[in-house]
Protein backbone atom coordinates (compact mmCIF):
# COMPACT_ATOMS: atom_id res chain seq x y z
CA UNK A 1 0.00 0.00 0.00
CA UNK A 2 1.02 3.40 -0.91
CA UNK A 3 2.03 5.86 1.85
CA UNK A 4 -0.36 8.82 1.54
CA UNK A 5 1.36 10.96 3.96
CA UNK A 6 4.67 10.19 2.57
CA UNK A 7 3.19 11.82 -0.70
CA UNK A 8 2.25 14.55 0.83
CA UNK A 9 5.15 14.81 2.55
CA UNK A 10 7.20 14.86 -0.65
CA UNK A 11 5.26 17.21 -2.46
CA UNK A 12 4.84 20.04 -0.07
CA UNK A 13 9.12 19.60 0.16
CA UNK A 14 9.00 20.07 -3.86
CA UNK A 15 6.87 22.96 -3.75
CA UNK A 16 9.18 24.86 -0.72
CA UNK A 17 12.32 24.04 -3.09
CA UNK A 18 10.78 25.50 -5.88
CA UNK A 19 10.26 28.66 -3.97
CA UNK A 20 13.50 28.69 -2.85
CA UNK A 21 15.05 27.97 -6.04
CA UNK A 22 12.89 30.77 -7.40
CA UNK A 23 14.10 33.07 -4.46
CA UNK A 24 18.05 31.97 -5.14
CA UNK A 25 17.35 32.77 -8.90
CA UNK A 26 15.78 36.18 -8.78
CA UNK A 27 18.32 37.10 -6.21
CA UNK A 28 21.26 36.38 -8.68
CA UNK A 29 19.80 36.47 -11.86
CA UNK A 30 16.82 39.28 -11.65
CA UNK A 31 13.51 38.36 -12.12
CA UNK A 32 13.03 39.17 -15.56
CA UNK A 33 16.09 36.91 -16.66
CA UNK A 34 15.02 33.88 -14.84
CA UNK A 35 13.91 30.81 -16.39
CA UNK A 36 11.81 27.53 -15.35
CA UNK A 37 14.45 25.92 -16.29
CA UNK A 38 16.22 27.49 -13.82
CA UNK A 39 14.28 27.81 -11.00
CA UNK A 40 13.79 23.77 -11.68
CA UNK A 41 17.58 23.53 -11.43
CA UNK A 42 18.27 25.47 -8.10
CA UNK A 43 15.54 23.50 -6.88
CA UNK A 44 17.07 20.20 -8.10
CA UNK A 45 13.57 19.11 -9.66
CA UNK A 46 12.25 18.69 -12.98
CA UNK A 47 10.51 20.71 -15.15
CA UNK A 48 7.81 18.44 -14.72
CA UNK A 49 7.66 18.86 -10.75
CA UNK A 50 7.69 22.75 -11.56
CA UNK A 51 4.79 22.33 -13.70
CA UNK A 52 3.02 20.17 -10.85
CA UNK A 53 2.93 23.02 -8.60
CA UNK A 54 2.32 26.07 -10.70
CA UNK A 55 1.29 26.96 -14.25
CA UNK A 56 3.53 29.38 -14.76
CA UNK A 57 6.97 31.56 -13.77
CA UNK A 58 4.45 34.25 -12.69
CA UNK A 59 2.28 31.93 -10.03
CA UNK A 60 5.43 31.01 -8.46
CA UNK A 61 6.75 34.28 -8.07
CA UNK A 62 3.43 35.11 -6.33
CA UNK A 63 3.47 32.23 -4.51
CA UNK A 64 6.81 33.39 -3.20
CA UNK A 65 5.68 37.16 -2.12
CA UNK A 66 2.93 35.90 -0.65
CA UNK A 67 5.46 33.19 1.39
CA UNK A 68 8.45 35.66 2.24
CA UNK A 69 5.73 38.09 3.42
CA UNK A 70 3.75 35.99 5.86
CA UNK A 71 7.77 35.12 6.65
CA UNK A 72 7.75 39.15 7.51
CA UNK A 73 4.67 39.27 9.33
CA UNK A 74 4.80 36.28 11.62
CA UNK A 75 8.68 38.29 12.43
CA UNK A 76 6.98 41.35 13.27
CA UNK A 77 3.91 39.63 15.27
CA UNK A 78 6.82 37.32 17.17
CA UNK A 79 8.72 40.75 17.58
CA UNK A 80 5.61 42.50 19.65
CA UNK A 81 5.12 42.15 23.51
CA UNK A 82 1.60 42.19 24.58
CA UNK A 83 2.53 43.37 28.07
CA UNK A 84 4.03 46.82 26.67
CA UNK A 85 2.35 49.87 25.94
CA UNK A 86 1.11 50.57 22.49
CA UNK A 87 4.16 52.80 21.33
CA UNK A 88 6.36 50.67 22.58
CA UNK A 89 4.65 48.13 20.49
CA UNK A 90 4.80 50.29 17.15
CA UNK A 91 9.12 50.61 17.76
CA UNK A 92 8.64 47.22 18.03
CA UNK A 93 6.69 46.28 15.20
CA UNK A 94 8.71 48.69 12.90
CA UNK A 95 12.05 47.55 13.76
CA UNK A 96 11.17 43.89 13.62
CA UNK A 97 9.77 44.49 10.39
CA UNK A 98 12.31 46.83 8.33
CA UNK A 99 15.07 44.76 9.18
CA UNK A 100 13.51 41.42 8.29
CA UNK A 101 13.82 43.38 4.74
CA UNK A 102 16.85 44.56 5.20
CA UNK A 103 18.21 40.64 5.88
CA UNK A 104 18.03 40.15 2.13
CA UNK A 105 17.58 43.09 -0.19
CA UNK A 106 18.43 41.32 -3.17
CA UNK A 107 15.33 39.42 -3.12
CA UNK A 108 13.14 42.45 -1.33
CA UNK A 109 13.47 44.31 -4.63
CA UNK A 110 12.31 41.61 -6.72
CA UNK A 111 9.25 40.86 -4.46
CA UNK A 112 8.35 44.67 -3.67
CA UNK A 113 8.65 45.49 -7.82
CA UNK A 114 8.41 42.94 -10.15
CA UNK A 115 5.15 41.32 -8.11
CA UNK A 116 3.28 44.56 -10.02
CA UNK A 117 4.34 43.43 -13.42
CA UNK A 118 2.81 40.19 -13.27
CA UNK A 119 -0.67 41.92 -13.93
CA UNK A 120 -3.76 41.64 -11.40
CA UNK A 121 -2.44 38.28 -9.92
CA UNK A 122 0.34 40.40 -8.17
CA UNK A 123 -1.86 43.53 -7.36
CA UNK A 124 -4.46 41.33 -5.93
CA UNK A 125 -1.40 39.62 -3.59
CA UNK A 126 0.09 42.76 -2.51
CA UNK A 127 -3.30 44.11 -1.30
CA UNK A 128 -3.95 41.08 0.55
CA UNK A 129 0.06 41.17 2.34
CA UNK A 130 -1.23 44.89 3.07
CA UNK A 131 -4.70 44.47 5.05
CA UNK A 132 -2.97 42.04 7.06
CA UNK A 133 -0.11 44.36 7.63
CA UNK A 134 -2.83 47.13 8.09
CA UNK A 135 -4.84 44.78 10.22
CA UNK A 136 -2.05 44.29 12.28
CA UNK A 137 -0.94 48.17 12.98
CA UNK A 138 -4.38 48.42 13.70
CA UNK A 139 -4.58 46.42 16.75
CA UNK A 140 -1.43 47.81 18.17
CA UNK A 141 -3.16 50.37 20.12
CA UNK A 142 -6.92 50.26 21.33
CA UNK A 143 -8.50 53.21 19.08
CA UNK A 144 -12.23 54.49 19.35
CA UNK A 145 -13.28 54.38 16.08
CA UNK A 146 -12.47 50.86 14.23
CA UNK A 147 -13.62 52.27 10.77
CA UNK A 148 -10.88 55.32 10.87
CA UNK A 149 -8.70 53.15 12.77
CA UNK A 150 -9.01 50.47 9.17
CA UNK A 151 -8.52 53.57 7.47
CA UNK A 152 -5.16 55.28 9.25
CA UNK A 153 -3.59 51.62 9.27
CA UNK A 154 -3.84 51.61 5.11
CA UNK A 155 -2.28 55.37 5.35
CA UNK A 156 0.25 53.89 7.69
CA UNK A 157 1.22 50.92 5.48
CA UNK A 158 1.44 53.39 2.53
CA UNK A 159 3.55 55.38 4.48
CA UNK A 160 6.09 52.32 5.24
CA UNK A 161 6.14 51.05 1.65
CA UNK A 162 6.82 54.23 -0.05
CA UNK A 163 10.36 53.92 2.58
CA UNK A 164 11.02 50.70 1.38
CA UNK A 165 10.26 51.29 -2.29
CA UNK A 166 12.76 54.66 -2.16
CA UNK A 167 15.43 52.21 -0.01
CA UNK A 168 15.22 49.93 -3.09
CA UNK A 169 15.52 52.63 -5.49
CA UNK A 170 18.62 54.10 -3.91
CA UNK A 171 19.64 50.51 -3.38
CA UNK A 172 20.16 50.71 0.31
CA UNK A 173 17.58 48.37 1.97
CA UNK A 174 20.42 47.17 4.58
CA UNK A 175 20.33 50.52 6.22
CA UNK A 176 16.54 50.58 6.84
CA UNK A 177 16.68 49.43 10.16
CA UNK A 178 18.58 53.09 10.62
CA UNK A 179 15.82 54.58 9.95
CA UNK A 180 13.38 52.37 12.09
CA UNK A 181 13.15 55.29 14.20
CA UNK A 182 12.24 58.15 13.02
CA UNK A 183 9.70 55.71 10.95
CA UNK A 184 8.41 54.61 14.28
CA UNK A 185 8.05 58.53 15.42
CA UNK A 186 6.12 59.04 12.50
CA UNK A 187 2.91 55.69 12.64
CA UNK A 188 3.13 57.01 16.24
CA UNK A 189 2.19 60.36 15.88
CA UNK A 190 -0.59 59.38 13.34
CA UNK A 191 -1.80 56.70 15.36
CA UNK A 192 -2.02 59.62 18.16
CA UNK A 193 -3.34 61.82 16.28
CA UNK A 194 -6.17 59.44 15.97
CA UNK A 195 -6.50 58.71 19.44
CA UNK A 196 -7.17 62.42 20.38
CA UNK A 197 -9.81 62.61 22.88
CA UNK A 198 -13.42 63.77 21.35
CA UNK A 199 -14.91 66.83 21.97
CA UNK A 200 -17.68 66.52 24.51
CA UNK A 201 -21.19 66.77 22.85
CA UNK A 202 -22.67 67.83 26.57
CA UNK A 203 -19.97 70.93 27.13
CA UNK A 204 -21.23 74.32 26.82
CA UNK A 205 -20.13 76.49 23.79
CA UNK A 206 -17.61 79.20 24.41
CA UNK A 207 -19.16 82.56 24.34
CA UNK A 208 -17.62 85.16 23.35
CA UNK A 209 -17.76 88.66 25.57
CA UNK A 210 -19.81 91.31 23.66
Amino acid sequence: MIDQTAIISSSLDHRTRLLEGMARCVATKGYADTTIADIATAARVSKRTFYEHFRTKQECLIALYENASQRSLNTLTRAIEPSQDWTTRVDQAVKAYFGHLAANPLLMRTLFIDVLAVGPEGLQARRKVHRQLAELIADLPSQPDADAAAWQANAIVGALTEIVLQAIEQDRVEQLPECADEAAQVVRAAISANRAPAADPQAQPLVPER
